[in-house]
């Protein structure tokens, strides 16, 4: 049994600890994008087995001085579970690899893909804004991302061509995944309508899906106007440009996936009921579905 003092002593290491885990938590994030940029998950991926550490060395584009490093980048991301480490036998020196389902997502080819995500929420436009957040409290800037960029994030990603493309690049993405579970798991929410509108549709990739199973729905992919520019049109599906905070074009149905998310809060259900019922609707219905994610279903 420790001593008061003793007790007094573990205590603050555990505390001190706490400290230094959260201090450094960075470095987590940032070996992720180092191991992307450097096309690991790929490489070990397409190795097709086990990959030696050795291997994986002499596939990486290394400086000789940097060969070292990559035993401890590959202990970090071990450690958070993007790799897993094999061992032939106990007697072998070299360690061997392989991918993990998360790392199976940052793959290049893969349908959901999240490469995009790392670049976009690493990019320093992302990040930078960060180090502006207590200046942020102390001032009447809309958002750090503002105070940081001189504007706030729609307008920059409208004058910002580059940065456009991979913002929707990210949102396709997970338009991709939300839709595939969504029309696998809850057909009955598109059946009986006619007419859609996807408000935040970015290039219209949900709004496909939904098209291709449900035929019988016209699709209006609602955004703004620099983002649905120049976007080809089809039987079922146009694109129309706008501002949701002035007018939402008419349809049988409206979608907003994440919309509410930008310029909002978080909410308990009671909150999201008091808001749904004070703006008129008649009734509510809320399915978690995928993770943090759920399918909010307002009826008039």
């Amino acid at each position: 049994m420790e001593t008061e003092g003793e007790e007094h002593a573990s205590k603050l290491l555990r505390a001190q600890n706490h400290v230094w885990n959260h201090i450094f938590k960075f470095i987590n994030s940032l070996s992720l994008k180092c191991a992307i940029e450097l096309s690991i998950p790929d490489i070990i991926h397409n190795y097709g087995q086990p990959m030696p550490l050795s291997q994986l060395i002499a596939s990486l584009p290394l400086h000789p001085s940097k060969t070292s490093f990559i035993t401890r980048l590959m202990k970090i991301l071990t450690h958070s579970g993007f790799f897993s480490e094999h061992h032939a036998n106990p007697n072998q020196p070299d360690v061997m690899y392989l991918i993990t389902d998360a790392s199976m997502l940052l793959l290049k080819d893969h349908p959901f893909s999240m490469k995009s995500v790392t670049r976009l929420i690493f990019n320093p436009v992302m990040i930078n804004p960060w180090f502006q957040f207590s200046t942020w409290f102390t001032n009447e800037t809309p958002s750090p991302f503002h105070r940081e960029n001189g504007m706030g994030f729609w307008d920059f990603a409208g004058r910002e061509p580059n940065f456009n493309n991979l913002f929707n690049e990210v949102m396709a993405m997970d338009s991709r995944l939300v839709s595939t579970v969504v029309i696998e798991k809850y057909k009955r929410l598109f059946e009986g309508i006619e007419s859609l509108v996807d408000v935040g549709g970015g290039t219209g990739t949900m709004a496909k899906v939904i098209v291709e199973s449900f035929p019988q729905v016209k699709c209006i992919v609602f955004d703004l106007p620099h983002v649905v520019a120049g976007l080809e049109e089809s039987q079922n599906i146009k694109y129309v440009g706008g501002d949701m905070l002035e007018a939402i074009p008419q349809a049988d149905s409206i979608m907003l996936k994440m919309m509410m998310l930008f310029a909002a809060k978080e909410r308990y259900e009671k909150e999201w009921a008091n808001l749904i019922f004070s703006a008129g609707f008649s009734n509510y219905k809320i399915t978690p579905t995928l993770g943090l994610v759920s399918i909010i279903e307002v009826y008039p």
